[in-house]
C-alpha cells in the first residue's frame, strides 16, 4: 500500500503573534516594523523545507467579528487591539506568504479556526493525512484517525492521547468540555464554579453535554447542580461559539493546494525589499547591500551584547563588548526558536589537552556567552568535589573537560559521593592537570564580559566557590530554572532540565543512572572512563543552552524582565555564597516550634479521625483515599494507575471549595508535617 499523501494547513494568524513576541524589535531603513514579518517568514520556510508536504494551506483570520458575534456579542469583545507595531505587518505577512509560493486562505464571516476545520475535513474525505500546525487547544477537537497537530512551540505532535491529557477526554467530547468551562480569553461564559478538570469528569460521567444537562438535578454538590440548571442555556451558547464549523466557505479547491514549485525570483524581492539579508544568505540569494552580518540593516533596539545565535545559522550581530559587561537584556537572534527547537543532534567533544581547550575557550571569548555545567562527586555542594566540567557554545555543539576521572571511591562514601583524591587512583586517564584546567577556565568563568548560563546555576557556583574546587567567583549568569519558574511557574509542571527537556523539546535526557547504574551497583561518576562520561555531561551544557535560546526572549515579550533582572537573577550568586557561609540557628527556638507543631497536629488528627468516625493513617495516601472516597463517598475521587483513589493537594483543595470540612482539616495537617 502506497503511503498517504499529506496535507498541512498552517495557522498563520497563530505564527504572526508567535512571531512578534518572540522576536525583539526590527525594522527598515524606512521605519516599518518587521520582527513579526522575519520571524514568519524564516519559520514557515523551515517547516515547509522540513515537511516536504503534498499540499500546504496558510490560513488566517479576516476580521474579529464572525458569525459567533451573532450568536454572542460578547464573543471575543474582551480582547484588546494588537500592538500598535504589529498591525503594519499583517499585509506584509501575508505578502510573506504569497512570495514563498504558497496557497492562502481566509474567508469573511469565519475564523481561520473554521477553515482548518474545513480543509481538514476535505482532506480526510480524500483520503490525505493531515497535519494541522498550530498551538491553539481549540483545533483539538478536530484530532481523529488521520487527522494530527503540531504545536510549533514545543515541536511536539499532538494525537489522541495528547488530547486527553490536556482536556481529560477524548478528541470528539472536547467541545462539550470547553462549553462547560468556557475560555476566558475569548469569553466564552461557560458554567459558573466549572473548570476544566471538573468539566472532564462531568462528561465521562453523563457521556455528553446534553445528558448532564438533563440530568442536571442528580448532581449531588448543591452549588454545581444550581449552576448547572440555572446557567444550561450559557452552556449550549458556548458549545455553538467553541464547536469549529467545517463547512466554511472554500477561497480555493482542495486540488489548488498541491504544493507549488517556490518561485526563487519573487521570494528574492520579498527579502530584498524587506532587507532581510540572512534569509537571502540561507536561500543562497545575494544580500544586495553588504550588509548580511547585520540583518540587512533591520536590527533596532537591540541589545548590543552577545545574543542567543547559533554561528551556524545567524550572522554576528552588532556589538560594543570590549572591556564592557554584557548587558543582562540578552535577545534571541530571529533563528533562535528554530535552533533551539532542531533535533538534538550532539557533536560532543572530549577535551584532554590544553590545546583543545585554549582552542574552546578563545571560541567562547569571541562568542561572549556559553552554556556551564558541572559534574561532581555528590549532590551536597558544601562536600562536593569537581570531577569535571562541561560547556556548549551553541546547540549541538558542546564539550566535556574531565579533571579528576580515576579517584578511588572511599568505602564510606555512596555513588553520589565518597571519592578520595588525595588517593592514588586505581586508573590512570588522560586529562588536564586539575591547577592547570583552572588557570585556564578562570579568566572566561570570572570575566564580566562573558555571560555563563547554567541550570540551577547556585549549586555550580556553591561548588566553584570553594578553594579545593578553583575557589572561582562564576559571573555573569543566566539561569535557566530561574527563567522558566518566572516565566512559567505553576504551568510546566516541574522545571528541572530534565522535564523543561522533554517538555519543551520533545527530549528524553540521559539518566544519571543510565551512566553509573542503580542501586548497589551504582557507582560514583568520578570513577567513570572520561569517554563513558562524556554523552551525559556535554549534554547537560547542551540542552542548558537550547532551553535558553526559547526563555531569553520571552522575558520581555511577556514584560517580566524585570522581576527576573531585579529579584531572581541577583539572588544567584547570593544564595550561593550565603549557602557556602551557612547560618547560624537557636536550637532551642527550633525545638520550641517543633513542639508547637507536633501539638496542633494532634488537635487536627484528632478531629480528622472524628469526622473519618475511625483512625487511620493520615499520612497514607492509600488510607485517606479509602476514607474520603469510600467510606464517605465524597465526589471527585479518581484512582492512579496502583489502584489507589488520589489525594493530591489539588483534589483536597476541590473538596475543601466544596466545604467538605475534612479536607480542609487534612491541608492544615499537611501543612504542619
Amino acid at each position: 500500500m502506497s503511503e498517504k499523501g499529506r496535507l498541512v494547513l498552517v495557522d498563520g494568524s497563530g505564527y504572526i503573534f508567535r512571531a512578534f513576541h518572540a522576536l525583539p524589535p526590527m525594522t527598515r531603513r524606512d521605519g516599518t516594523p518587521v520582527n513579526a514579518v522575519y520571524g514568519f517568514t524564516a519559520m514557515l520556510m523551515k517547516l515547509v523545507d522540513d515537511l516536504q508536504p503534498d499540499h500546504v494551506a496558510v490560513v488566517f483570520d479576516v476580521a474579529r467579528k464572525t458569525f459567533r458575534s451573532d450568536i454572542y456579542p460578547e464573543y471575543k469583545a474582551n480582547r484588546s487591539e494588537p500592538p500598535e507595531d504589529l498591525v503594519p505587518q499583517f499585509a506584509l505577512v501575508r505578502a510573506a506568504t504569497q512570495a514563498l509560493s504558497l496557497p492562502l486562505l481566509e474567508a469573511p464571516g469565519f475564523e481561520a479556526d473554521d477553515l482548518i476545520a474545513t480543509y481538514a475535513r476535505l482532506g480526510e474525505d480524500a483520503g490525505l493525512a493531515t497535519l494541522i500546525v498550530s498551538s491553539d487547544k481549540d483545533l483539538m477537537q478536530l484530532v481523529r484517525g488521520d487527522i494530527t497537530m503540531l504545536d510549533p512551540m514545543k515541536q511536539r505532535r499532538i494525537g489522541a492521547d495528547e488530547v486527553f491529557e490536556r482536556f481529560g477526554v477524548a478528541p470528539e467530547k472536547v467541545i462539550d468540555v470547553q462549553a462547560l468551562a468556557g475560555d476566558s480569553t475569548d469569553n466564552v461564559p461557560g458554567v459558573p464554579g466549572i473548570g476544566i478538570k471538573t468539566a472532564a469528569e462531568l462528561i465521562q460521567t453523563f457521556g455528553d453535554l446534553d445528558t448532564l444537562l438533563a440530568n442536571a438535578e442528580t448532581i449531588k454538590q448543591p452549588k454545581r447542580r444550581e449552576n448547572l440548571i440555572n446557567f444550561a442555556e450559557q452552556a449550549r451558547i458556548s458549545r455553538q461559539l467553541v464547536t469549529l464549523r467545517d463547512d466554511a466557505p472554500m477561497p480555493l479547491e482542495l486540488s489548488a493546494l498541491s504544493t507549488p514549485r517556490r518561485d526563487m525570483d519573487l521570494l528574492t524581492a520579498f527579502l530584498k525589499e524587506q532587507e532581510f539579508s540572512r534569509l537571502l544568505v540561507r536561500i543562497g540569494a545575494d544580500g544586495g547591500n553588504g550588509n548580511g552580518a547585520k540583518l540587512g540593516g533591520a536590527v533596532r533596539s537591540m541589545a548590543s551584547s552577545p545574543s542567543p545565535s547559533s554561528p551556524s545559522l545567524a550572522d554576528p550581530l552588532p556589538s560594543d563588548k570590549a572591556g564592557s559587561a554584557p548587558s543582562t537584556d540578552h535577545v534571541a537572534a530571529p533563528d533562535a526558536l528554530a535552533v533551539a527547537a532542531q533535533p538534538v543532534e550532539a557533536d560532543y567533544q572530549l577535551i584532554t589537552d590544553v590545546d583543545s581547550l585554549a582552542a574552546f575557550l578563545a571560541a567562547a571569548t569571541a562568542q561572549g556567552f556559553l552554556a556551564v555545567d558541572t559534574e561532581t562527586s555528590g549532590l551536597n555542594a558544601a562536600a562536593a568535589d569537581l570531577v569535571g566540567v562541561s560547556m556548549a557554545l551553541a546547540p549541538g555543539k558542546a564539550c566535556y573537560v574531565p579533571l579528576r576521572h580515576g579517584a578511588m571511591a572511599t568505602e564510606t562514601g555512596d555513588a553520589q559521593g565518597g571519592l578520595d583524591f588525595s588517593a592514588e587512583a586505581p586508573v590512570s586517564y588522560k586529562q588536564i592537570g586539575f591547577d592547570t584546567a583552572m588557570a585556564m577556565l578562570r579568566p572566561i568563568f570570572e570575566d564580566p564580559a562573558i555571560l555563563k548560563i547554567g541550570h540551577n546555576l547556585k549549586y555550580d557556583s556553591h561548588i566553584l566557590l570553594w578553594p579545593r574546587n578553583g575557589g572561582i567567583n562564576l559571573s555573569p549568569v543566566d539561569d535557566t530554572m530561574c527563567l522558566s519558574y518566572v516565566l512559567d511557574g505553576g504551568r510546566v509542571g516541574g522545571h528541572s532540565m530534565d522535564h523543561l527537556a522533554k517538555h519543551w523539546l520533545d527530549y528524553d535526557t540521559i539518566k544519571f543512572s543510565d551512566v553509573c547504574g542503580k542501586g548497589v551497583k551504582q557507582v560514583p561518576f568520578g570513577t567513570l572512563a572520561p569517554e563513558a562520561a562524556l554523552d551525559y555531561a556535554a549534554e547537560d551544557a547542551d540542552i542548558t543552552l537550547r532551553l535558553w535560546h526559547l526563555f531569553k526572549p520571552r522575558l520581555g515579550a511577556e514584560q517580566v524582565a524585570s522581576v527576573y533582572e531585579r529579584l531572581e537573577r541577583p539572588l544567584i550568586p547570593i544564595l550561593a555564597k550565603m549557602e557556602a557561609s551557612g547560618i547560624t540557628v537557636d536550637r532551642s527556638i527550633l525545638a520550641r516550634m517543633s513542639n508547637d507543631f507536633a501539638k496542633r497536629m494532634a488537635v487536627f488528627q484528632t478531629e480528622i479521625h472524628q469526622l473519618a468516625g475511625e483512625e487511620f493513617n493520615i499520612a497514607s495516601p492509600k488510607q485517606l483515599g479509602e476514607i474520603l472516597f469510600d467510606k464517605m463517598g465524597l465526589e471527585g475521587g479518581k484512582k492512579a494507575k496502583t489502584g489507589a483513589f488520589s489525594t493530591s493537594e489539588d483534589v483536597l483543595e476541590d473538596l475543601a471549595a466544596s466545604g467538605v470540612e475534612i479536607a480542609c482539616k487534612v491541608l492544615e495537617w499537611r501543612h504542619l508535617a
